[in-house]
């Protein structure tokens, strides 16, 4: 009888789906709660999807195939979803790259679950969650580091004539700011 790759009955199975379930609504959490793209389901559904891909390729290593293609390939795939979220407004400021960055470590997290490092996973998306609110706090907190890309819409509303240069895009007809 043949052993199943993805054994509903045990204990490994639902350990590495519940630790993908936790890992991608912890940082899904984070995103959307500052109402970035890729929420809690997206987030959820990129760290199970990488486990489960990452697992079946670790569980047919063969002479003719190499458990870490699939890896690669889940890469590649998920570089499709990240330019996905990416946007540019006028060429000027480009939006969205924390986010398509957070889908990439979500895939990585997915990865080392799908490998049975679990510890390993909990920590990396205890140091994401950190570098996201860590430098969001930064950010808001001192004021060169709002400059160019980094600079946030609502303080360039309220920006004054001397902060224009260092604050905002150049004006455009679509960017009064």
């Amino acid at each position: 009888m043949e052993t199943l790759l993805l054994n509903p009955l045990s204990a490994e199975f639902w350990i590495k789906i519940g630790t993908a379930l936790l890992c991608g609504a912890i940082i899904g959490f984070e995103r959307q709660l500052r109402g970035k793209p890729a929420g809690i389901r997206t987030s959820i559904l990129i760290c199970l999807g990488t486990q489960i891909f990452v697992h079946l390729g670790a569980a047919y290593p063969s002479a003719t195939a190499d458990p870490t293609r699939v890896i690669g390939q889940v890469v590649t795939g998920i570089g499709f979803l990240g330019a996905g979220v990416i946007m540019s407004q006028g060429g000027v400021i480009v939006k969205g790259v924390t986010s398509a960055a957070g889908i990439w470590m979500l895939a990585a997290i997915g990865s080392v679950i799908g490998l049975g490092q679990i510890k390993a996973a909990i920590a990396l998306t205890v140091v994401t969650v950190g570098v996201l609110v860590g430098v969001e706090l930064l950010e808001t907190s001192i004021l060169w580091l709002r400059r160019g890309a980094h600079a946030r819409d609502e303080h360039c509303r309220r920006r004054t004539d001397t902060d224009t240069k260092t604050c905002c895009p150049p004006t455009t007809p679509d960017n009064p700011c």
